[in-house]
C-alpha cells in the first residue's frame, strides 16, 4: 500500500526569513490525519534567507536529522560543538535528556534549502550527543547514511531505522526490498520518480507499508530519501 502525501498539500509557514513546508503536523500547523509516519515524527523542508536562522532553543528526546539540499547551514549547541553543513555532510543531533541549539543560514548573500527530520528514539533519556559525516552518494543506487549501528559509516540512529539517499538519474532504477513487518517513506527533493505505478515528484511524500519489493524508476534526473523502518 502506497499512500501519497502531494507537495502542496502539506502544512506551510511563512515567517518572511522561513520559508517552511511540514509534511507532518509541527508549530502551528496541526493535521490529526498527518502526525508521523511509524516513528518518523517530522520532516520540514526549510528555506531561510541570508544571514538569518533559528536562535538558540531547546529540544529533548529526539533525534534530530539535518539534510542540507543547497547553500550552508551553521550549527551551534550547548554541549560544545559547531559547524557548517554544506550538500554532501549530514548532521545527527540526539537531544536525549535535554539540548540547546541554534541553526543560522551561514551565508550573508544566498539562501539555504535543507530537510530538517525528527525521529522518536527508542528510548528516552539518554545523553544527548552529536555527530555528522560525509555522504557524497553514489550515483544511481541508494546509499544508506543512517541506520542503528551506523554501519557501512553511516551516522548513528537511536532507532530502527534504515536511511538511504538516492541519487538517480533520468532512465534508472533501482529495487529496495521490504522486511516483513516493516514501512518506509519516500520523500522526494527533486526530480520524478515512478514508485511501482505511483508518480511522484519534488516534495511528494510517500507512506509505504504491506510491499515487499519498492521499484524507484527515475524519469528524470532525481534526489529522494528513503527511511526504511520498524512498523
Amino acid at each position: 500500500m502506497i499512500t501519497v502525501r502531494k507537495s502542496d498539500e502539506r502544512g506551510r509557514a511563512n515567517f518572511g526569513w522561513l520559508d517552511s513546508n511540514h509534511s507532518f503536523s509541527f508549530g502551528h500547523y496541526y493535521d490529526r490525519n498527518h502526525m508521523g509516519w511509524g516513528p518518523l515524527r517530522v520532516i520540514n523542508e526549510d528555506r531561510v534567507i541570508a544571514g538569518a536562522g533559528f536562535d538558540p532553543h531547546p529540544h529533548r528526546d529526539m533525534e534530530i536529522i539535518s539534510y542540507v539540499i543547497d547553500g550552508a547551514l551553521e550549527h551551534k549547541d550547548s554541549i560544545g560543538n559547531g559547524s557548517v553543513i554544506r550538500p554532501g555532510r549530514l548532521q545527527r543531533m540526539s537531544a536525549g535528556t535535554g539540548i540547546r541549539h541554534s541553526e543560522y543560514n551561514s551565508s550573508k548573500t544566498d539562501p539555504v534549502h535543507f530537510l530538517q527530520i525528527w525521529i522518536v528514539p527508542e528510548e528516552q533519556g539518554i545523553a544527548p550527543g552529536y555527530e555528522e559525516k560525509d555522504i557524497a552518494a553514489a550515483s544511481n543506487d541508494l546509499q544508506l547514511i543512517g541506520s542503528r549501528s551506523g554501519r557501512d559509516g553511516s551516522i548513528t540512529i537511536h532507532q530502527d531505522v534504515d536511511l538511504y539517499a538516492a541519487h538517480l538519474s533520468a532512465g534508472s532504477s533501482v529495487d529496495h526490498t521490504l522486511e516483513n513487518g516493516r514501512i518506509a517513506w519516500l520523500q522526494m527533493i527533486s526530480g520524478t520518480l515512478a514508485l511501482g505505478d505511483t508518480t511522484l515528484n519534488a516534495g511528494d511524500g510517500a507512506a509505504i507499508a504491506q510491499e515487499d519489493i519498492l521499484k524507484l524508476q527515475a524519469r528524470t534526473d532525481i534526489e529522494a530519501l528513503l527511511f526504511d523502518m520498524a512498523a
